[in-house]
């Protein structure tokens, strides 16, 4: 038997075959799927170039066999290779100890081999003395406030595996210090990365754009796999269309045009920023200005302008704790720009609102977590972004601003517990390894209260002092 696995250590494939009863019992009439086995072959593959990082990432819809391929890819790994070390984790605790990891359970049963190793609740290991803590995989739930389990996957001159499971909810962070798995030397390293494509954003997402050269992607419709429910599939045809985010994601393996907890989807902003507008279509009307000062060290003080149909950044700060320079920097754009309002984030802003107001300035503090006018949102900051989207949906034209674009399409929504429909926060987002959206947060707060032009903005439109707010 250690002979017949040692033969297979560089044939993923070869041991699917061999090392599982097909046609026997309950695989009576089963057989590996094309998908599995073309991704166990590019492993096969990947293992004659010494040295190299076998990166494999499948987005794929419902019922293609996944939690079968990461079983065999475990056990494999581990029989195949004396002291291979491994982890798998998944989105959440629950599909790792309810579906990922049961899964194996079964294939461990059929395997032919199993008496050489022990299966667990959170590990197989092998039965070799000495080696229960040298050869073993772990199912080990992510966290990224102790991601000290990852940082220690290193296992120099053996073999690893690593495998994510409904990859796009996990962490950036985790992918982060996972990678430093990587640069042990001479050492066979295996990471697999499986889920439905459900964010548009994200190192799963990476995988298939940024990262594109790093992985071997692939894209798995249910539709294709033989095992799929092709009952529900049509359901699902019939009532969301195959065109929806619904069914791109669920099915086809697609990315949707949104993610399915995104906002404001990059449709939107693209269509936003090829807006044109010209002068005559928004001069008359009342300027407002959005203050975000920065919430940490690595942020920024953002300011915006928004009138009628037309936005545009005014100014970006590093942050700083003197509110008396910030303070004259926005009455200066206050009074260039004849704003009939500056809406200011009471987070970080307090100061600076205070010494507007010693300036004699009618400034607004704004508190995110204030109560809206509407009942439908949670919060004051959800209720402006709703704003926000709506003007970007219907008439607003954005500037072609990147890091804007990020900070519209980062945060996420939910119901929450209310009821009512809440915004990610800043916190949240960091944890995702995003950005502080603060350039859109500065936008939003132009729509924190209802204004109208009072009689100097008019007139100075009239005028034309500020017939184009871009000179």
């Amino acid at each position: 038997m250690i002979e017949f696995l040692a033969a297979l250590a560089y044939d993923p494939v070869a041991f699917v075959y061999g090392a599982f009863p097909w046609g026997e019992g309950d695989l009576k009439g089963q057989e590996p799927q094309v998908w599995q086995l073309d991704l166990l072959a590019d492993v096969r593959d990947g293992l004659k170039v010494p040295g190299q990082v076998i990166r494999e990432a499948v987005a794929s819809g419902h019922g293609i066999g996944k939690s079968a391929l990461v079983a065999w890819l475990v056990l494999w790994a581990i029989a195949t290779h004396e002291d291979t070390r491994g982890v798998v984790t998944a989105n959440t605790d629950t599909q790792l100890k309810s579906k990922t990891w049961p899964e194996l359970a079964r294939w461990y049963e059929r395997f032919i081999a199993k008496e050489l190793f022990t299966y667990t609740a959170t590990a197989i290991f092998s039965n070799e003395p000495g080696h229960e803590r040298t050869w073993r995989v772990d199912a080990i739930p992510w966290n990224e406030h102790h991601s000290e389990s990852f940082a220690g996957l290193h296992n120099q001159g053996k073999r690893i595996l690593l495998v994510f499971d409904e990859a796009s909810a996990i962490a950036n962070v985790i992918w982060e210090v996972a990678e430093g798995a990587l640069t042990d030397r001479d050492t066979e390293v295996v990471w697999c990365a499986f889920g439905n494509p459900t964010r548009t954003s994200g190192r799963f997402y990476d995988c298939f754009h940024r990262d594109r050269a790093l992985w071997h992607t692939r894209q798995v419709d249910s539709r294709s796999v033989a095992i799929s429910n092709k009952e529900l599939i049509a359901e699902w045809a019939r009532t969301r269309g195959e065109d929806s985010d619904f069914f791109k994601v669920r099915v086809r393996g697609v990315f949707p045009s949104a993610s399915e907890l995104q906002f404001i989807s990059s449709a939107l902003v693209e269509a936003a920023v090829q807006r044109v507008v010209h002068p005559h279509e928004f001069d008359f009307a009342p300027a407002v200005i959005g203050v975000d000062p920065a919430w940490t060290g690595e942020d920024s003080l953002e300011v915006f302008l928004r009138q009628g149909s037309m936005c545009r950044h005014l100014a970006s700060y590093e942050k700083n704790d003197d509110d008396v320079y910030m303070a004259e920097r926005i009455a200066y754009l206050e009074d260039k720009y004849h704003a009939v309002s500056v809406n200011i984030d009471q987070g970080y802003g307090t100061g600076i609102y205070s010494v507007g107001r010693n300036m004699g300035r009618a400034w607004h503090l704004v508190s995110f977590a204030g109560k809206p006018r509407d009942d439908y949102y949670a919060n004051k900051r959800a209720e402006m972004w709703g704003d926000m989207k709506e003007w970007i949906k219907s008439v607003g034209a954005l500037p072609d601003d990147e890091e804007l674009r990020d900070d519209l399409t980062g945060p996420e929504a939910f119901v929450n517990g209310s009821g009512r429909l809440q915004l990610e926060s800043k916190a949240d987002m960091k944890k995702r390894g995003l950005a502080s959206p603060n350039k859109a947060d500065a936008l939003a707060l132009t729509f924190a209260f209802p204004v109208r032009a009072s009689p100097r903005a008019r007139g100075a439109a009239m005028c034309n002092t500020v017939y184009d707010p871009f000179a």
